[in-house]
């Protein structure tokens, strides 16, 4: 087990901070999630569709527990940047495969408000996605969302709090732990 060298700021808010998910847990779901994914998707092909950058963790995971084919793309869209709460939503980068005629499943680390994740369903469909699933890591539980945005898969739920780790960040930093954390009260 290694230490992990913080600022002080960031090491006040990991004192601060509840853990919500270890390791052993997040890694039985990640199995659990990819049953359900290799059922449901047993015999196709499959463009999976990591959203970075907190996808990143979660995709790169997730992928080798799958055995149907897949083409591994990414896009970056994002609104909070380095902050921790949203904004406008900006497109840092778009997929390089070809949407059109394929399953896509959208691989991202939370389901919070939805707003990414719609932007990026609509964006695959108007590319001509014959089917789009949504896989996250983590659905948020609150009535704050898009209704008409649901995760099709989901490996964990989390109470509304602000939560960091695998994959994750506090102002963009923290995605590196094995952990789930959510921000202590006076954050």
């Amino acid at each position: 087990m290694f230490k992990l060298m913080l600022s002080s700021e960031h090491q006040k808010v990991m004192d601060e901070a509840e853990q919500v998910f270890d390791a052993s847990t997040i890694q039985q779901a990640l199995d659990a999630l990819a049953t359900q994914l290799n059922t449901r998707f047993k015999g196709q092909q499959v463009v999976a569709l990591c959203v970075m950058n907190g996808g990143l963790i979660f995709s790169g995971q997730l992928l080798p527990r799958l055995d149907f084919e897949v083409k591994v793309d990414y896009c970056h869209a994002t609104r909070y940047g380095h902050s921790t709460s949203g904004k406008t939503l900006e497109w840092l980068a778009e997929p390089h495969q070809t949407l059109q005629d394929k399953t896509v499943i959208i691989l991202d680390d939370i389901l919070d408000e939805g707003i990414t994740l719609s932007a990026i369903i609509g964006y695959c469909k108007r590319l001509g996605a014959t089917e789009v699933c949504t896989v996250v890591l983590l659905d948020k539980q609150h009535d704050r969302r898009i209704p008409e945005v649901t995760a099709d898969f989901t490996a964990l739920h989390v109470d509304d709090r602000y939560v960091f780790g695998f994959g994750m960040d506090y102002e963009g930093s923290l995605r590196n732990l094995d952990a789930i954390y959510a921000v202590g009260s006076e954050q």
